[in-house]
């Protein structure tokens, strides 16, 4: 059996990340990954300016407490003051441009205001309550690299230097199949010997949450010709072929034999639990004349619906960031006591237990950790990883993986 390592590095070995680049404004860039590295043509903030409310003045002329100033000009945010005369204070807004000849603001809370005059209770020392011209940015700084996954704060960031736009890499695009006559779709009765489709719902929720374009073919019927024309239509306009079973040598189970036919195929042993099948190959490799045109890549995971949920996560995820062109981080491990037993620990397998925290920072155990359990996975916000033989009592130190660093 491949160990997890061995197995993602050659996932992502596999990994072709897109090239195509298309240029979108600001706000429908949340999620896609930035094509092109950033950088500020400008201070930020642009000029020395008041972080409060209060008065811009000298501190030469406050050398002790009680001073009153002649207030000579107000600055509201957005507007750019006049030079300070000496022996004077100006009124200013935070945000607002700190006047030539001021070197300190006070703060309004300090100051006591009447009659155009401000008398300053307190003896303020130069640069007080001033932010400096590129205090955040300098022009000329990257401010965004390439490969980044733009969220709230890269958005912002962006806007703050002037950017309107943004280079970005096009949307992965993911074509999702089930197979097996068994599926059948919530809502739709459910016949002696049938199961709703489950796995379907979490991987299309996990592919969209990483930003994905996913295209869903639904249930493909258990048939030889089925699943060919199914992979070859997929595979026309597609990057990445995702299922969940059928790939095994059973005489209803077709996936393997269609992949093989139209492309290639690798059926991997990982020693991990739950998850130890997974399929990884090319459909439409080495069958047309340029090789990359129609060709994607496939991975088939396995049908349990813990094993696949867990699989995609520490697996197929970091596949999909590369394809996207990020540089996917490490498992997020934690340290972190357990309050739960585990005796019963899977001699050959690495095991990904699921948890959850408990309020006085420990982590609790799932009693039930089958492959089938898939009310395991709502319960839990996180996975204990245990090495191969490990058991795990009651106040051990366990390596904690929280879940909603993996689902987006």
């Amino acid at each position: 059996m491949l160990s997890y390592e061995e197995a993602l590095e050659q996932l992502l070995a596999g990994a072709t990340p897109v090239t195509e680049t298309k240029s979108v404004p600001l706000v429908a860039a949340r999620g896609r990954v930035l094509a092109q590295a950033q950088v500020s043509a400008i201070h930020v903030p642009p000029l020395d300016n008041s972080a409060m409310d209060g008065y811009a003045l000298r501190c030469a002329d406050v050398a002790q407490v009680g001073v009153a100033l002649p207030v000579s000009q107000r600055i509201p945010a957005g507007t750019v003051g006049q030079p300070l005369q000496p022996g004077t204070a100006a009124r200013i807004f935070t945000g607002a441009p700190v006047p030539p000849g001021a070197d300190a603001v006070v703060m309004q809370e300090k100051c006591e205001a009447g009659d155009g005059v401000v008398t300053v209770q307190t003896v303020p020392k130069p640069g007080d309550n001033i932010r400096r011209a590129g205090e955040d940015i300098l022009a000329g700084v990257e401010i965004l690299p390439a490969g980044v996954r733009l969220g709230p704060a890269e958005l912002g960031l962006a806007a703050s230097v002037g950017l309107a736009t943004l280079p970005v890499l096009r949307r992965l695009r993911v074509a999702l199949l089930s197979t097996g006559d068994e599926l059948v779709e919530p809502g739709e009765p459910l016949p002696p010997g049938a199961i709703y489709n489950s796995n379907r719902y979490f991987l299309h929720a996990l592919l969209e949450g990483l930003g994905c374009a996913v295209t869903d073919l639904g249930r493909i019927p258990d048939t030889l010709a089925a699943t060919r024309d199914a992979l070859r239509t997929a595979a026309e306009s597609n990057d990445l072929i995702l299922s969940t079973g059928g790939v095994s040598v059973g005489e209803e189970d077709h996936v393997k034999a269609a992949i093989e036919a139209e492309g290639r195929l690798d059926l991997w042993k990982i020693a991990i639990k739950p998850g130890k099948p997974l399929a990884f190959g090319k459909v439409g490799a080495g069958k047309m004349k340029c090789p990359e045109a129609g060709t994607a890549s496939f991975i088939g995971l396995p049908g349990n619906p813990v094993a696949g949920f867990i699989t995609f996560l520490i697996l197929v995820r970091p596949f999909i960031l590369r394809s996207m062109g990020m540089t996917p981080a490490p498992l997020p491990v934690q340290r972190r006591i357990c309050a739960s037993d585990w005796p019963k620990a899977d001699p050959k397998r690495r095991e990904f237990l699921r948890a959850r925290l408990l309020p006085d920072g420990r982590v609790e155990l799932h009693p039930r950790q089958g492959s089938g359990v898939l009310s395991s996975c709502a319960w839990a916000d996180g996975l204990i990883d245990t090495p191969a033989g490990g058991v795990i009592r009651a106040g051990d130190e366990v390596s904690y993986i929280a879940l909603d660093g993996l689902l987006s």
